[in-house]
């Protein structure tokens, strides 16, 4: 039986900034993956893994790819010859004329949250420094912050006549020269919610800010749905202070597996390297994430990006003939879509987006994101692009569901 002597205070004994932290609100928090949801909310891959698969769905050679009878042993804590594959995939591409990538530019993580945390805890000093992030933006960054008990500055996206979200280079320049205890500047590209590249002559502005003595971390989360070449990897062999993630979850559909990515100047990858566990990578990720890259792998990648290409461009076409359905905002650079929400007198609006957004995963069964609270976003729902016959099902039940929220 436990002693109830102890002097143990939880409220007392824990930090005080974990005490207060509001946790990062996934798209599962609401409604639940039950079998029967089609799930556009998370920007998940629609289409699979892209991973060598028979007509059954099942891995073609997987015991031999994977030695299941070595998982008694640690995994390789230095990933060399996956991280190879990283630079192979990357350094073809780049319109830049920078050195190449080798794997002395790489960091490994589970999944870029991990990158993401381990930057923070390289550069910044905990309940001294800030970190500076340009909303709307991907939250994990200040749930991060918190962890880490940094403060958050904000320079805001400027929502430009295009309807598309992009930096404000003089603001931040202005925001950092002026604040020597901002460490860290995060930016999203393509963005998350807003979907749309950001400039590459922005970021290089930023990079050299003469009186600023920081690291900027560009997420490139979903840059295989970009053009080719619009990956700003190649430039941390010329930029010192750029560190550039991205991820398996998205185009090489591998959410499950959770493998992140930091390319960055070789010094600062040894200094991330330097400060992980020492095998944060399990054995069969690394067998899975090297038949993604490979060249089967690769093949199925780019054949399931044209296919959610198509069915974007579908989407961005056929969802306007909705009524209730306004102004797409952000941009095409992803694997989802912002689009505005209106109410019956034509404007957009939250009361009736979030009515759309509940009514649409409760009683049809179609779970999209409900993103009308960020920035510049009001009355707005995130559409991840599915199959051809989820975005049918789709363009369907929302027709339905619009028409009875605004006739209510």
């Amino acid at each position: 039986m436990a002693s109830t002597s102890s002097a143990f205070n939880l409220a007392t004994c824990a930090r005080p900034n974990i005490l207060k932290l509001i946790p990062y609100r996934c798209a599962r928090d609401d409604y639940k993956d039950d079998g029967t949801n089609i799930l556009l909310d998370a920007n998940e891959n629609s289409f699979g893994p892209s991973l060598p698969l028979n007509a059954e769905g099942k891995l073609e050679g997987f015991p031999q790819e994977i030695d299941l009878a070595g998982l008694n042993r640690y995994p390789d804590p230095h990933l060399i010859d996956l991280k190879q594959q990283l630079c192979d995939l990357r350094n073809p591409e780049s319109p830049f004329s920078s050195p190449p990538l080798t794997p002395a530019n790489l960091y490994c993580g589970v999944g870029s949250d991990e990158a993401i945390d381990m930057v923070l805890r390289a550069f910044c000093a905990p309940g001294k420094e800030k970190i500076l992030t340009c909303p709307p933006t991907y939250g994990m960054y200040s749930v991060s912050a918190d962890v880490n008990d940094l403060s958050v500055v904000k320079v805001p996206l400027l929502l430009t006549e295009d309807l598309t979200f992009q930096l404000d280079p003089p603001a931040i320049n202005k925001t950092l020269s002026e604040n020597p205890d901002i460490k860290v500047a995060y930016f999203t590209s393509p963005g998350n919610p807003t979907g749309n590249l950001l400039k590459t002559e922005d970021i290089k502005t930023i990079l050299a800010n003469p009186d600023w003595n920081g690291i900027v971390v560009v997420d490139e989360a979903y840059v295989d749905f970009s053009p080719v070449g619009s990956s700003l990897a190649p430039l941390v062999t010329e930029y010192k202070n750029l560190i550039v993630m991205q991820t398996l979850s998205k185009a090489f559909g591998l959410a499950g597996i959770r493998f992140g990515i930091a390319f960055a100047d070789a010094e600062v990858a040894t200094l991330l390297n330097s400060m992980k566990a020492p095998y944060n990578i399990s054995s069969p990720t690394v067998a899975l994430a090297g038949l993604a890259l490979g060249e089967k792998g690769t093949a199925v990648k780019k054949e399931n990006i044209a296919k959610i290409l198509e069915q974007r461009d579908r989407l961005v076409k056929e969802l306007p003939t909705i009524p209730g359905i306004g102004r797409f905002l952000g941009g095409f650079h992803s694997n989802y879509l912002l689009v505005e929400i209106l109410n019956k007198d034509g404007k957009p609006d939250n009361i009736t987006a979030k009515k759309v957004y509940e009514t649409l995963a409760q009683n049809r069964a179609v779970v999209v994101r409900f993103r009308g609270t960020e920035l510049n976003c009001t009355g707005c729902l995130r559409i991840t692009i599915g199959t051809e016959k989820e975005n049918t099902e789709l363009l369907k039940r929302l027709k339905v569901v619009l028409e009875d929220v605004r006739s209510s």
